[in-house]
């Protein structure tokens, strides 16, 4: 039998406690990772990434994180739809590889994700905001949920213990008041990994009442595409249902309510009610109506009298879209400040990595549309802003393809943990740290929704210059230069001098579907 003496064993209990510390330091250092994501938030509207509405409508927070880390100028979805995004994601992998095809779908808890690692591997994890994966959420110490999209007025919070409870406020707020909430009590030995996910500025574009009319004075530049055709693209571009002129819902989009309209008739759509409306309290309803009503009332005068041309109604719709959809960031941009706000107040920001990004692009207007879907660069392109003290190189911009199946890879680089075999993104913490790494050059792109809104199924490749997108259903093929043609208002899929691009971009689509083991397309 061992037998050890008093020196002995004072020797083995410090050995011990040295050993303990060590690995407690250890778990200190590792930075906290703060994941600060929005819904159908288009690069446009972000001021950092520069364009018309940069000095329209500035985001100084998100901003913030530009000027004193990176903006990734090639950041991009590989699914361009709410849920599909969010679990490509948490899993790394392409949406036919988690399951996840659709918003229909459910998400299946049981699979990897880098939750779960995280929190086996000693993070405090949490999820607060939208969640849409019609699951519970798995690998979170603690989360309280949106149920499906959410309400943006007086929103329902699904609870840990899965109870519902209703709290009164703006969706935006709340969810930032619950992050902070959430900070202020968990465990501090453990590095934390937070999702603080708004549901804003997803449609209905209802913004926070303080916000109301704070962009009435502004002139809203108009895109070049907003009487699109359709023409010299795919046949299906001309049946889809987002547009501004035949499908945004006067009621639901525009915010004219029907009990204001009196004898005018407006023309269709008008489908929908007001749901955000109805949550509200009489002293909420009083705010909105002091700002909607007066302007609703000149609009429908102006109708009634015949004064407004098709174009001018179009145009009319447009701004009031703008409008809202633009105010509805600014409480965004407000609470991406109060968080950053916090990190500083409580010591944390000089350890934590900060991230902002939202599940996909959003079309303001260009080609006359208000959603997203398409693999065209307003809807495919998705913001990536990041902030890591003493290791990105301040106001840097990489130029990178980049895609959300890389994040997980990433999170765990950062936390020092293994990466698994079965992930199909990198980890952008090469690129973070300013090598020059053999990144790849194209990035793969697949939309499986049935049809919603009329935008068919289809699947492509983008590299620096060029994309090849093909819809299976028409059997039609369309190739853009984006070099040339920025606004992708022209296949050249049929013009032989692209012939040898075609083939190119051919053999890469090829590839890529190989690579990552896509399923057969959907036969016609």
């Amino acid at each position: 039998m061992l037998r050890w003496s008093g020196k002995q064993c004072v020797l083995r209990l410090s050995v011990m406690m040295l050993v303990t510390l060590v690995a407690k330091t250890a778990i200190a250092e590792r930075p906290n990772i703060l994941f600060i994501f929005s819904d159908d938030h288009a690069i446009k509207a972000i001021s950092a990434y520069g364009g018309p509405l940069a000095d329209v409508a500035p985001t100084p927070n998100i901003d913030q994180l530009a000027r004193e880390g990176a903006v990734f100028l090639n950041s991009f979805c590989a699914n361009s739809i709410c849920g599909p995004s969010r679990a490509t994601i948490l899993t790394g992998k392409h949406s036919h590889k988690n399951g996840f095809m659709r918003n229909g779908n459910n998400f299946d808890p049981n699979q990897w994700t880098v939750a779960k690692t995280l929190q086996a591997g000693g993070y405090n994890t949490a999820v607060i905001g939208k969640w849409h994966l019609r699951s519970k959420p798995i690998g979170f110490d603690h989360w309280e949920i949106l149920p499906g999209q959410g309400s943006y007025y007086n929103p329902v919070f699904i609870q840990s213990d899965g109870s519902q409870k209703r709290f009164e406020g703006y969706a935006t707020d709340l969810t930032t008041d619950k992050a902070i909430a959430w900070l202020d009590q968990r465990d501090v030995t453990k590095p934390f990994f937070l999702m603080c996910q708004h549901k804003a500025p997803h449609r209905t574009f209802a913004p926070a009442l303080r916000h109301l009319g704070s962009l009435d004075d502004v002139e809203i530049p108009e895109p070049d595409s907003l009487f699109d055709d359709y023409s010299d693209r795919s046949g299906t571009l001309s049946s889809n249902e987002m547009e501004i002129d035949r499908h945004f819902d006067w009621a639901y989009d525009a915010k004219v309510r029907k009990d204001e309209r009196g004898d005018v008739k407006l023309p269709a759509p008008d489908r929908y009610g007001t749901p955000e409306y109805n949550r509200m309290n009489a002293e909420q309803k009083q705010v909105w109506d002091t700002h909607f009503s007066p302007r609703n009332q000149e609009f429908l005068a102006d109708l009634a009298a015949g004064e407004l041309s098709h174009e001018e109604i179009v145009r009319w719709k447009y701004r009031r879209y703008m409008r809202n959809y633009l105010a509805t960031v600014k409480a965004v941009d407000e609470n991406v400040g109060r968080m950053l706000k916090y990190l500083d107040d409580n010591g944390l920001a000089e350890n934590t990595i900060v991230i902002y990004s939202s599940d996909q692009g959003f079309f303001l207007g260009e080609h006359g549309w208000y959603d997203k879907r398409w693999m065209f660069e307003e809807s495919f392109r998705m913001p990536f802003l990041i902030r890591w003290p003493g290791v990105i190189q301040e106001g840097s911009a990489p130029t990178e393809l980049i895609q959300n199946i890389d994040y997980a890879p990433t999170f765990l680089e950062v936390a020092g943990l293994d990466i698994p075999g079965e992930i199909q993104g990198d980890s952008l913490v090469p690129i973070l740290k300013g090598g020059t790494p053999n990144w790849r050059k194209s990035l793969y792109y697949a939309y499986y929704e049935l049809g919603e809104h009329a935008v068919p199924q289809h699947f492509g490749v983008r590299t620096d210059r060029h994309k090849l997108i093909f819809f299976p259903l028409t059997n039609e093929w369309n190739l853009f230069d984006l070099e040339t043609d920025p606004g992708e208002m022209r296949s050249v899929y049929d013009q032989q001098d692209y012939q040898q691009v075609r083939a190119e971009m051919s053999a890469e689509f090829s590839r890529l579907r190989e690579q990552f083991d896509a399923p057969p397309f959907p036969s016609n």
